[in-house]
């Protein structure tokens, strides 16, 4: 069975998001240890928080290059919620702070004139593009978000689904075997265990 690493850097829902892929039947190890990362089939970036601490703790962890180099490897790369907006170059909330830059774009805030923000609740999902993640999903599938910022990459064309919040905000993104949601997949029911389990079936 194949091994995936959710990377522990103090600032992911990762009992939540470790119980969820255990649900599934995936093997999972939690840690902050870079070696372990580098040996996991699959790797898998939560985050809860601010974008600035989170790349902080991941710096000082020495796990970004670690990530960098698991992507170059060709393994199978899931963010999730804030490990999505880390993989752009930057954020509206930290503005002086480089992102992993794993794609073009930056963090912008929600504007959503009217509504509340955060996004916070269910949203169903508009699919742009096809996604491994989204395999067997039916259309507007629900999830579960919270977030205040959504990634604006210069390629619209690696998202692959929004949700309507007063117009279009980036649910998800992708680009071959690296793959990310603004969502809580574990916390979004039936629809957000399919996600993972269609993460868990993707190979080099």
């Amino acid at each position: 069975m194949r091994n995936i690493a959710i990377i522990d850097y103090g600032m992911g829902n990762l009992h939540s998001a470790a119980k969820a892929f255990e649900q599934i039947g995936a093997k999972v190890t939690v840690t902050r240890d870079p070696e372990l990362v580098r040996r996991a089939d699959q790797v898998v970036l939560p985050g809860v928080g601010a974008f600035g601490d989170c790349m902080k703790n991941l710096n000082e962890r020495e796990l970004a290059p670690v990530i960098h180099e698991v992507i170059a490897a060709g393994k199978p790369f899931l963010g999730i919620c804030v490990g999505l907006q880390l993989l752009f170059e930057g954020s509206e909330e930290d503005p002086g702070v480089s992102g992993l830059g794993v794609f073009k774009g930056r963090v912008r805030k929600i504007v959503a004139p009217g509504l509340k923000i955060p996004h916070m609740g269910w949203n169903n999902l508009a699919f742009r593009s096809d996604s491994p993640l989204f395999s067997g999903l039916t259309a507007n599938s629900f999830v579960y978000f919270v977030h205040s910022f959504h990634a604006v990459p210069e390629d619209s064309m690696i998202i692959t689904a929004t949700a309507d919040y007063g117009g279009a905000v980036t649910a998800s993104v992708g680009q071959g075997l690296v793959q990310a949601v603004q969502f809580h997949p574990e916390k979004s029911s039936s629809v957000g265990l399919k996600i993972l389990a269609n993460f868990k079936e993707m190979s080099v």
